[in-house]
């Protein structure tokens, strides 16, 4: 029975009765070429063609069945960008890119499968990985590039300071499922989630919107949680958008220099015993609406009046 090679790596399979004296060697050969496959550095020179093609030998050393490739060379001139075409079998690939050269946007090295748009390979060293078809960056190079991507799984967030978390990029939704400890000021630019045990050792501090003066005052509860509006006539408090059940918070009502404004609320405001606060008149008067969502619909709240001294 004739030899055949298996799918992905190409490795020579006996067939039964072949090679009855050289059947040793053949399979160190098979075990040389998994050497190969796991931990081999190739050197890969690109220049002036538009498509390097690697190797890619049936049950022989070949560039495309190494585990680590590295570009070189240089890039820019006849070429802006580089194609470099791998087999279609499903493979892992670690790339160090190192050509050079590079005088424009457009300059590029190019990991594809023929037929396929491939990736661009950045400059350092990053992981690669095909299904035979398409190809993926598994993580960013590790040269100088401004952010680093560090997963998109709870399993995948390291611990990180916070002079490295400058660099890091996490999906949309990500969880963290661990302690993690922050050692100084967090930044969140859109909303966070937590659930469970939230354990706090300073101070946890608010910022105060100011909300734009009109005959019907609204009020957005993604904004913040406290609010301010000072009063240039006599105002109607709008129903909040964006209400979510358990949401507190507190707005400042302030009149003019004038004074005399007065203030009604819209139905989904309630207060103690159904009875409607009035808003101090005096000219500069700092009145406060304590509030909390029972529903997104709902909202008690209370009024402190009169914040003088």
């Amino acid at each position: 029975m004739a030899s055949t090679y298996t799918t992905n790596l190409r490795l020579t399979k006996q067939g039964d009765g072949d090679n009855p004296n050289t059947w040793g060697e053949v399979l160190n050969n098979v075990i040389s070429l998994v050497d190969q496959a796991v931990a081999s550095y190739t050197t890969v020179s690109l220049g002036s063609a538009a498509t390097v093609t690697l190797t890619e030998n049936l049950g022989s050393s070949d560039q495309s069945r190494s585990a680590i490739l590295e570009f070189k060379g240089s890039i820019g001139s006849a070429a802006t960008s580089i194609f470099v075409l791998i087999p279609n079998a499903p493979k892992t690939y670690a790339i160090r890119n190192v050509v050079s050269a590079n005088t424009t946007a457009t300059d590029a090295v190019i990991l594809r499968v023929a037929g396929n748009a491939g990736v661009t390979v950045g400059s350092g060293s990053g992981y690669y990985i095909t299904n035979g078809t398409s190809v993926f960056s598994v993580a960013a190079p590790t040269g100088t590039a401004a952010s680093r991507n560090v997963g998109v799984c709870a399993t995948e967030i390291p611990d990180t300071s916070l002079a490295d978390i400058r660099y890091v990029q996490t999906s949309v939704s990500s969880t963290i499922v661990a302690e993690k400890t922050f050692t100084a000021s967090v930044i969140f630019t859109s909303a966070v989630r937590m659930e469970g045990l939230v354990s706090l050792s300073g101070a946890v501090k608010s910022h105060i919107t100011t909300l734009t003066d009109a005959a019907s005052v609204a009020v957005d509860f993604n904004d913040a949680n406290m609010f301010m509006v000072t009063l240039g006539g006599n105002r109607t408090l709008a129903a909040p958008s964006n209400a979510t059940t358990g949401q507190t918070g507190s707005i400042y009502v302030i009149q003019d220099g004038t004074g005399s404004r007065t203030l009604s609320y819209n139905n989904a405001w309630r207060f103690p015993a159904g009875s409607v606060p009035v808003a101090t008149t005096t000219a500069s008067a700092v009145d406060l609406v304590v509030y909390s969502a029972r529903s997104a619909t709902t909202i008690d709240a209370v009024m402190l009046k009169n914040f003088t001294r």
